[in-house]
């Protein structure tokens, strides 16, 4: 494995938040199972979903499944794709839906540390709605200078307009996007913001996603976002 990149100390901290700051292998990928099933009838795989969400653009859960149900022989848009997914992800007719599931993977106590050195923001991939049914109640959001969500911007990852809205006009260089998708490292290269990934032993593919994020700047791969503690040598 080639050296760690050195990184200067940042003074901007932002996150991405599925991946990263949540769980959501019982949430958003378990409905994007579930979405799949019920648009093409068949049993696809978590292989293959992992498969798909790394490919560019597909960071967007309903943009993946348009993309992957038409490949399957089923055209399915966007707004279709979107309209099925909900029913698995918030449920209906009485049935809890899958965000239920989600579990946050860091404590409020370690973000309120993060807090005390740096500035922190959050650029997600959620729409607001998304996003406030975990973090509204969780204590340490308050912590968050600034949330971008995919209703803040016009065009979504893998375009680094979020990344520029929360730097505005200050250099690029101070900052540090920590995210887990391809997209998440393609907005960050195209913002000139550096960039590490959460990336756990056992990923799947996990030697091709890590050969990806290092052609792509990556500066660290971590196991989980507590590591970013030892990267920046702090407690």
């Amino acid at each position: 494995m080639p050296p760690t990149k050195t990184i200067a100390l940042p003074k901007i901290l932002i996150f991405d938040v599925d991946g990263v700051l949540v769980d959501v292998h019982r949430s958003y990928w378990l409905s994007g199972l579930e979405t799949m099933h019920f648009i093409t009838g068949k049993r696809v795989t978590w292989a293959e979903l992992h498969k798909w969400k790394s490919k560019p653009g597909n960071n967007d859960d309903w943009n993946m499944v348009s993309n992957w149900a038409t490949t399957l022989g089923r055209p399915t848009t966007y707004e279709q794709a979107r309209e099925a997914f909900q029913r698995f992800y918030w449920g209906k007719n009485g049935k809890s839906g899958n965000v239920r599931q989600e579990k946050l993977v860091v404590t409020a106590r370690q973000i309120a540390r993060w807090a005390r050195r740096f500035e922190l923001n959050l650029f997600t991939g959620r729409t607001r709605q998304e996003f406030s049914y975990t973090f509204d109640r969780w204590p340490a959001t308050r912590h968050f200078r600034r949330v971008i969500t995919m209703d803040d911007v016009k065009r979504k990852k893998p375009h680094p307009d979020g990344l520029l809205k929360i730097l505005g006009r200050r250099d690029p260089r101070t900052a540090l996007y920590v995210g887990d998708n391809v997209d998440d490292a393609l907005a960050a290269r195209d913002a000139h913001v550096p960039f590490m990934a959460i990336l756990p032993p056992g990923t799947f593919e996990y030697r091709k996603r890590a050969a990806r994020f290092r052609e792509l700047g990556a500066l660290a791969l971590l196991p989980r976002i507590l590591d970013l503690n030892h990267r920046l040598t702090i407690a």
